[in-house]
This record gives structure tokens, C-alpha cells and sequence, in this order.
């Protein structure tokens, strides 16, 4: 099980509300509006207070989903939160336009606003940099964003210690002060920034945020080589975004996992987890169960809660 100090480090991940991330043609592998509310209501149960989406998770869907489900919370429980959203993705962007515009920045963050029902976004993240709109023109759209009470932090993601830095070059005093994570994907299969990144992240006052610490769900086990997917799994249904993890090393790599949640009474998913907390400099993670009882298999809560 983990701790109360680990799950103040969890994040529950709403990118598969409504749809599978931001791509148009997984709409229709998402979860639904009504099991996506009895997600969040669980997380809540096992204490989880921070939640991540992104204007194009679910063409939208995933931010309306939300904001539904914090009306539905309380003032107090949503103050107490941190909610967290992205824009960027070109998946989101009218042909003619680069998603980091000003225009862009701009119009997002007020759709984004409107569908989570909030006055002012805790953290707002670049969802990935677009490398056409010059930088001064997204972190001057960020900086009036925050002046005018609309977003409160800021963060990268999808980026690298090149990236962070041109960040801080480029930002005002004022942004630089709110400029505050970094979220990267980072698990036992995908450990490129431990070398460098983190550590980086660490000494330069940046909270590094892991996205997919279980792998798209190979570290679950669920997945064994030769054999076809689960029919509705993410690598059923998006193949192209879990291939890497299906090379003949990365299975090796699975099953030493195996052995060692099995020597210590851990659950594959709860020693993945447990890999990434544990790692120096990493501030915290995002997980994104699709079932209830996927929590207690992650150490959230009791077997059948």
C-alpha cells in the first residue's frame, strides 16, 4: 500500500475521458462521461487531490468532464485542489494557425476556463513546444495570463533541459517566478532523463512530473509477448503509441519486475509506481486507471474497495 505522503504525489490523469489522449480517431475508445464520474469520485475516496487534463483530451470532453464532476464537489474540496491543464497540442489548431499563438494561447484558455468552471487554472502547462511561434510570443501570452488572474503556475511537458532553460532565458522575472514543473514521460522502460533531466530539474527548483509510469500498461503485466492485446486495452487500441514497449527487451525487463513485486507481496503495477517515486529528483506522478479496481492494484486503497 502506499503511504499518505506518496499519494500527495500522485496525480490522476484525465487524458482518457471521452477519448484516448488528443487523436481524433480515438474518440470512440474512451471512457464514457458516467464512468469517467465514478473515477474521479474514487480517486477522491483514496485521498488523491490533483488532476491533470488538456484542452484536446477528448476534443474537449476531458476538461467538460471534469468541470462537471467539480461543481459537483464543493468550493472547499475544489480550493484545496490543484487542477491542471495543458494547450499546445496540435491537435487542437485551425489550419493557418501554430498552437502556441498568442491567438491561440489566448482563445484555449478561455474555452478551457469555461469548461472546467473555474476563475483561474492552478497549473498550466505547454503541452508540447510547436518550434514555429517564437517563444516570446508564447511566454508574453502566458505572462498576461497571469497578470490578469487566469492561471496561477506553469509548466512544460514533453520537452528537454535545452527547452526548460530557453524557458528561463526568455521569461520575465515575474513568469520565471511561476514557472514551476516539468512533465515527462518516465517509468522502468522509459528511463532517459534520469541521467540528466531530472537531476537537472531538481537543482533549478523544477517539481519533474512522470506521465505514463506504468508504461501504457505493460508494467501491469497484462501484456505477454506473442499474444494479442486485450481486446479494449490501449495497445488493442492505439498500437502505434505502445509499440516500444513490446521489443523483447522491454518484456525482459517485465518479467524481472515480476519476480521482484512477487518476492516483496507488491502487485507489478504498485512496484512500477514504486520504481518511479523512488527515484531521486521526481516530484510525482500521473496514473490513469479505467477501472475502480485498478486503484488497489496500484496500492490505493484495499482490494475491493
Amino acid at each position: 500500500m502506499l503511504n499518505p505522503a506518496d499519494v500527495d504525489r500522485i496525480v490522476f490523469g484525465c487524458g482518457n475521458f471521452g477519448g484516448i489522449g488528443s487523436s481524433p480517431h480515438l474518440r470512440s475508445a474512451g471512457d464514457s462521461e458516467e464512468k469517467a464520474l465514478r473515477l474521479l469520485d474514487h480517486a477522491r475516496r483514496v485521498g488523491i487531490r490533483r488532476f491533470d487534463t488538456a484542452n484536446t483530451y477528448g476534443g474537449g470532453a476531458s476538461e467538460i468532464i471534469l468541470g462537471k464532476w467539480l461543481k459537483a464537489q464543493g468550493g472547499s474540496f475544489v480550493d484545496g485542489a490543484q487542477i491542471a491543464t495543458k494547450v499546445g497540442n496540435p491537435n487542437g489548431c485551425p489550419p493557418g494557425e501554430t498552437p502556441l499563438s498568442a491567438t491561440q494561447i489566448g482563445y484555449h484558455l478561455d474555452q478551457s476556463l469555461s469548461r472546467l468552471g473555474v476563475a483561474r487554472i492552478d497549473l498550466y502547462y505547454i503541452h508540447e513546444f510547436d518550434r514555429v511561434t517564437p517563444l516570446e510570443e508564447t511566454l508574453e501570452a502566458f505572462s498576461r495570463a497571469a497578470e490578469s488572474g487566469k492561471i496561477d503556475r506553469f509548466g512544460i511537458s514533453n520537452s528537454s533541459i535545452a527547452d526548460a532553460r530557453t524557458v528561463l532565458d526568455f521569461a520575465s522575472p515575474a513568469l520565471a517566478s511561476r514557472f514551476e514543473y516539468l512533465q515527462n514521460e518516465y517509468s522502468l522502460l522509459a528511463t532517459a532523463d534520469a541521467n540528466a533531466l531530472i537531476p537537472w530539474c531538481a537543482e533549478n527548483g523544477l517539481r519533474y512530473t512522470a506521465f505514463s509510469p506504468l508504461a501504457g500498461g505493460f508494467l501491469t503485466g497484462k501484456y505477454r509477448p506473442g499474444e494479442p492485446p486485450p481486446s479494449g486495452s490501449r495497445f488493442a487500441e492505439a498500437p502505434e503509441v505502445c509499440g516500444p514497449y513490446s521489443s523483447e527487451q522491454a518484456f525482459a525487463a517485465i518479467d524481472q519486475l515480476k519476480g521482484r513485486s512477487e518476492s516483496r507481496g507488491q502487485t507489478m503495477a504498485e512496484a512500477a509506481l514504486r520504481f518511479v517515486l523512488d527515484t531521486p529528483g521526481v516530484d510525482g506522478l500521473i496514473i490513469a486507471p479505467r477501472r475502480i479496481e485498478h486503484f488497489a492494484g496500484l496500492g490505493l486503497g484495499p482490494a475491493g474497495s
